[in-house]
């Protein structure tokens, strides 16, 4: 039976988790209260993070895995509790912390983002043993980072046209590329990097594409740019240039020429916690709308009174509805059914990224001017949800898997 009801046993992690706000993450929020409040000082010169807000966030995310929070998503065979906390409760709980603290910098460090880019991310069940003994410690104490180095120039949703190669030489393997809108990367200490190994399987798009972890040394391995998106003055993505970056033989993650499996390992799950950080997201922006609509007068009553602004409300009530039973409905079949749902992944992605903005921008709209200020934090809620519409597929790509499963004959809603 599907049963939508947040269970106790979640309840209590996410209470767990806003004490934990309380206790770890207040504090640092007023004493990094500059550089939260003005970009000026949030970003240093260079547009990364500065020095107070790296060391806040580093803080976070280790005190984090030692409350048991960072890896509980994480696959268990890398230490983590993904066995326990299944799509389901990614879903409830990522909604639940960004309805009620919104787009908040240190609050999303108590997990790793995406859950496949970085942390106990599934890519790194390809690691040969002695590597995992290597790395694991410290990605699961939170304090190394990782990025997820597919995207180029010239490849993003067309991975086949990479252009990074990875050459045999004796037990290493020389890697030259770039790799571009790649997360974490000016942050990270190591980069899983996706080069090509096979020249003829990859133009038969067969294989060819072996997946390295790869360390930063700054030379051969460097994040060489900060991209700044949406008027922001820096950014947590990067470029990564490989100028005859050696890798040795036991770094490769997976199978030789095989990678491209491991690029869509985790992927799945990466998609729920976007969809579930869409709907808290468009819940806070409303639960605002709701408030200043009971709030603010104009022509003598409060403007919640004006057919106009209800029907701003109505429509958003509609929107969040419908993705998050799309979104629950979705983690359900993940975690009570063989077969990956591979076409309401796409749909949830794809539906919850459209309505966040939807939805933001009308909560912007019943605010007035007000909703254009800085000071109420809409404005960059919604510069973050137009953002969502192309990491991790495209609406567009996301479609096409949704047509392609259709015309397969999956026809199923249920």
């Amino acid at each position: 039976m599907v049963d939508f009801m947040v269970p106790d046993e979640i309840k209590e992690v996410i209470a767990s988790i806003e004490k934990f706000v309380d206790r770890e993450i207040e504090p640092l929020k007023k004493k990094c209260h500059k550089q939260l409040e003005n970009e000026r000082y949030f970003y240093d010169e260079n547009g990364v993070y500065a020095k107070e807000i790296l060391d806040a966030m580093r803080e976070i995310r280790m005190k984090s895995a030692k409350a048991g929070f960072y890896n509980m998503f994480g696959d268990p065979e890398l230490g983590g509790n993904g066995d326990v906390f299944g799509p389901m409760a990614v879903a409830l709980i990522h909604e639940a912390l960004m309805r009620k603290y919104g787009l908040d910098p240190l609050v999303m460090e108590i997990f790793p983002g995406g859950l496949f880019t970085n942390g106990l991310t599934p890519v790194l069940l390809g690691l040969h043993p002695e590597v995992k003994d290597e790395v694991l410690p410290g990605v699961a104490s939170g304090e190394t980072v990782l990025c997820f180095g597919l995207s180029e120039p010239d490849a993003g949703s067309d991975v086949w046209s990479m252009k990074t190669k990875a050459v045999k030489d004796g037990d290493h393997w020389v890697i030259n590329g770039t790799k571009q809108w790649i997360s974490h990367a000016p942050y990270a200490k190591y980069a899983m990097i996706f080069a090509i190994t096979d020249q003829e399987l990859a133009k038969e798009r067969k294989g060819g594409i072996s997946c390295f972890l790869v360390p930063f040394d700054g030379e051969t391995c460097a994040n060489t740019s900060v991209i700044p998106t949406l008027g922001h003055l820096g950014g947590r993505i990067g470029i990564v240039s490989l100028d005859n970056a050696r890798v040795h033989e036991k770094y490769i993650i997976g199978d030789l020429h095989q990678g491209f499996g491991k690029a869509l390992e985790g992927v799945d799950i990466g998609r729920v916690v976007m969809a579930a950080n869409c709907v808290g997201a468009a819940q806070w922006a409303l639960n605002k709308a709701i408030d200043y609509a009971n709030e603010r007068k104009t022509f003598g009553v409060t403007i919640g009174n004006h057919q106009a602004v209800q029907m701003m409300l109505a429509d958003c009530a509609m929107d969040i509805y419908s993705a998050r039973n799309m979104l629950l409905h979705c983690a359900w079949k993940m975690e009570n059914q063989d077969k990956l749902p591979l076409k309401e992944i796409s749909i949830i992605k794809a539906y919850s990224t459209e309505m966040v903005q939807r939805v933001v921008d009308r909560c912007m709209q019943i605010h007035g001017g007000m909703g254009l200020t800085n000071e109420l934090k809409l404005e960059k809620v919604w510069r973050w949800a137009r953002s969502q519409r192309i990491p991790d597929g495209t609406t567009e790509i996301q479609k096409r898997t949704i047509a392609r499963r259709l015309l397969k004959g999956d026809r199923n809603f249920f």
